[in-house]
């Protein structure tokens, strides 16, 4: 049985939203951002970073999420990913790692927003990440704006749970307004049944309790 290490609203729902979508039997092991447990050398043995996914698989732990989708493609999903040799097998990789250069963004935004006291934020800090967020959604935008209905034109895949897992949590801290194409694109995740059953299984919300973030004043 495939062992899913998740904490609830973190990275690892795009793993868990994968396994969804793949139909892949699981088993959750649930972690919290409270406490000390992600940093306890237990679960440091398999996840050497203390962050969530961690993927036990055949024998062995993964704890990248892009390398996990990528071999859960390989390995047990193909009409998911893109196998080498396939046409759309560049774009595939392309995609699943820039779902990473998004959260990347998200973290700061979240640790700005959430995680630091009202007198420890920087509204410098705060503008340029949402910046640099509003531009790495303009890349996915501008895919979107083709007129296609997920990332790759041979139609779903795993990069879909990539990049539109930090689309679900972008939208917390930037509205969609400017954007129809992505907020089309949404509303085409949002209504997928794997998705509904991923965020039925996730778990009580433990960061983002408001549904928008706006910028401080000041």
């Amino acid at each position: 049985m495939i062992v899913l290490h998740h904490a609830a609203q973190s990275r690892s729902f795009r793993v868990l939203w994968f396994l969804h979508e793949a139909g892949i039997p699981h088993r959750l092991e649930r972690h919290s951002f409270g406490g000390k447990a992600l940093r306890a050398p237990e679960f440091l043995a398999i996840s050497p970073a203390g962050r969530v996914p961690a993927l036990e698989v055949d024998g062995r732990v993964l704890f990248e999420s892009g390398a996990i989708l990528e071999y859960l493609c390989e390995t047990r999903a193909p009409a998911l990913g893109r196998a080498p040799g396939q046409a759309e097998r560049a774009d595939f990789l392309e995609w699943l790692h820039y779902g990473e250069t998004i959260a990347q963004h998200l973290a700061q935004l979240t640790f700005q927003h959430i995680v630091l006291r009202p007198e420890q934020r920087s509204l410098t800090v705060m503008k340029l990440e949402t910046l640099r967020l509003s531009r790495v959604l303009d890349g996915l935008a501008q895919v979107m704006g083709d007129g296609r209905d997920w990332l790759l034109p041979g139609g779903f895949s795993a990069v879909d749970c990539m990049a539109g897992g930090s689309l679900l949590i972008a939208r917390r801290f930037v509205s969609l307004d400017g954007w129809p194409a992505l907020d089309a694109w949404h509303e085409r995740l949002v209504a997928r049944p794997g998705l509904r059953a991923a965020q039925a299984e996730d778990g009580p919300a433990e960061l983002y309790r408001r549904d928008f973030y706006p910028m401080p004043e000041g």
